[in-house]
């Protein structure tokens, strides 16, 4: 068996950037997202924003980076690439220009043939129906709405007028809200508008120096009102579903929603279940901006955007999840456990399937060799991926003596352990000059070398390797060891550490799975209460047996398709609901042993 474990196991490049925020400053960070994933003579594709890339499986778990040529928009955000018979077709955003599209029979080896393009957009997505007609789709905009059209099934240019097809409605749905947890109220268009005028009439950077994309897009970040983008559209059982992204790729309730219709141009209805990908919690948040396809058993599959936004707010990576439709129609997205490996058969499987293994490492004891202030050993295994472990800069002059170890508390069967690496504040020139654009970038496709040795332990004295990639030559940030048969351990300690440009490595997730022999937690006590129209709160009671709570909801007792992973009991307010529809709740407890499944109940 084959396990995946988000985010996508994959090289991320590095990219240079000038800061829009403090001039002269160098933003440097990782980044892939936006990924359109298609499956296109017997193989996987994933096509994702800032890669120079596409990433190749044959599995769905082992991927590959391969270069594209420099002909295609390779630095434009958002890449769509659909399948009509032979072809693949390909085009990127470029909001302020004339977008072009190519297409080709051999991804990787090409050749590309150009189709002229005859207007600009922004996160497109092209959709070929099964009556040869074929649709195109755009928008990322907190005031214009997702917008459709017909093209022409040879020259694809617009045979019609284009038309509105969903807008905004963050005061009716909690989840498009902007804010972490959907916490920030939009503001009206006529108050962002009156604070960028009053912007443009500081003298001290007078709006007037800036071009007029650059002042569309100071606008942009002024307005709280939801980015309405990402748009994706398939067909299933005669129906199309309009999927599209909210409220903005930096926040952890960065997610898809979907929209219904008989009709490619509408009129489309919401869904009874929205949004149908949504992961705010656990260690990888964040599922917005992606894609559904089908792989060669007929499983369906989602891979979206996740979250890390720390250096810059398009720190992103790629995640993976089961997906599928109910006997209803609804489309469904399963992230219960949403960054735990997931066993991929290569068989028709069950989308709602738990775990086999559960997370050990979490409110463990962990200790290092050394660590900077504010970045301890507890950091490294807190299960939030937005803060990490960090060796202290003098400690050693070998960054591979350092090292960092959990203990698990007792001797359990481990199966699985998941490396993240994270990227501290980079104090590094560019390989190029970037010049004084501000919006200009550069991405390193230098390959670099991501490495360490993996060991256990059952008493924290006598040691023995579980992996040693000491000698590696791949760049994997977020890597995965798995050991189907299992071994004893208590202690899981990584060093020998060497990651790019030099840097101190920076552990932001040693996460240890497999399973323990005790019971599993008693059926977790709560209360739930809707506190207005898109938000409620669910008030957990503390158990002593239990590691983590998974607050499942959905609009019937057998329909609870969201879900919030949280790692403490307490109050945890979740801002995902729509106006006027019912919810049922039910909380689940696991620990090292499995998972203790509550009680449902209605939302008062």
């Amino acid at each position: 068996m084959q396990y995946i474990c988000n985010p996508v196991r994959v090289n991320y490049r590095y990219q240079f950037q000038n800061s829009a925020d403090v001039p002269g400053e160098l933003k440097i960070c990782r980044e892939a997202a936006d990924p359109s994933m298609i499956y296109f003579k017997g193989r996987y594709y994933i096509f994702a924003s800032m890669t120079l890339g596409v990433w190749v499986s044959d599995d769905l778990v082992n991927w590959e980076n391969h270069r594209l040529p420099d002909e295609l928009p390779l630095y434009s955000y958002a890449p769509d690439v659909r399948v009509r018979r032979e072809w693949a077709y390909y085009c990127a955003s470029a909001g302020w220009g004339v977008c072009d599209r190519w297409r080709t029979r051999d991804i990787l080896n090409g050749p590309w043939e150009k189709i002229p393009g005859s207007f600009p957009f922004w996160d497109p997505n092209l959709f070929f129906d099964d009556d040869g007609r074929v649709y195109f789709y755009w928008g990322s905009s907190p005031d214009e709405p997702i917008w459709g059209v017909e093209l022409d099934p040879v020259t694809l240019v617009p045979v019609c007028e284009k038309k509105g097809l969903v807008y905004g409605r963050p005061f009716e749905i909690g989840w498009e809200r902007m804010g972490d947890n959907g916490r920030v109220m939009p503001k009206e268009a006529e108050e962002v508008y009156g604070r960028f005028l009053e912007l443009a009439r500081t003298e001290e950077d007078p709006m007037g120096s800036f071009t007029g994309p650059e002042q569309e897009m100071i606008r942009l970040v002024l307005d709280t009102r939801p980015f309405i983008e990402g748009v994706w559209m398939d067909k299933h059982c005669g129906k199309y579903y309009l999927q599209y992204s909210a409220p903005g790729t930096q926040f952890n309730t960065y997610s898809d929603g979907v929209y219904v219709s008989e009709s490619p141009l509408g009129p489309f209805r919401l869904a009874g279940n929205n949004p149908y990908s949504y992961k705010p919690g656990g260690f990888m948040p964040g599922a917005g901006h992606g894609s559904t396809m089908q792989d060669r058993q007929g499983n369906w599959w989602h891979a979206a955007t996740t979250v890390i936004s720390v250096q810059h707010a398009f720190e992103r990576r790629v995640g993976i999840w089961p997906a599928g439709f109910d006997a209803d129609g609804e489309l469904f997205c399963n992230q219960r456990y949403g960054d735990w490996p997931v066993a991929v058969s290569g068989l028709r499987q069950d989308p709602w399937r738990d775990p086999e293994w559960m997370l050990l490492s979490v409110r463990k004891k962990a200790e290092a060799s050394s660590y900077l202030e504010g970045c301890g050993p507890e950091k490294g295994i807190s299960e939030n991926i937005r803060e990490w472990w960090s060796p202290a800069e003098a400690a050693s002059g070998d960054p591979r003596s350092e090292w960092l170890s959990v203990d698990l508390g007792r001797v359990f069967t481990v199966h699985a352990v998941q490396v993240n690496f994270a990227d501290p504040k980079l104090r590094i020139k560019s390989p190029v000059d970037l010049g004084p654009d501000l919006y200009a970038r550069y991405i390193d496709e230098k390959v670099y070398e991501t490495q360490w040795k993996l060991e256990g332990s059952r008493n924290g004295a006598d040691w023995f390797v579980i992996e040693d990639k000491t000698d590696a030559v791949t760049d994997l940030s977020h890597d995965l060891v798995v050991r189907e048969e299992g071994f004893l351990a208590r202690y899981i300690r990584i060093g020998g550490m060497k990651v790019p440009y030099g840097q101190l490595p920076c552990v932001s997730g040693l996460r240890v799975f497999g399973l323990g022999d005790g019971p599993v937690p008693g059926v977790p006590e709560y209360e739930a209460e809707r506190i207005s129209a898109v938000d409620m709160t669910v008030d957990i009671k503390e158990q002593d047996d239990t590691l983590g709570y998974n607050i499942l909801f959905g609009s019937s007792p057998e329909k609870l398709y969201h879900s919030y992973m949280v790692f403490r009991a307490g109050e945890q307010r979740v801002g995902a609901l729509i106006k006027g529809r019912e919810y049922y709740v039910r909380v689940d407890a696991f620990n090292e042993s499995g998972i203790r499944e509550g009680t449902v109940r209605k939302v008062k």
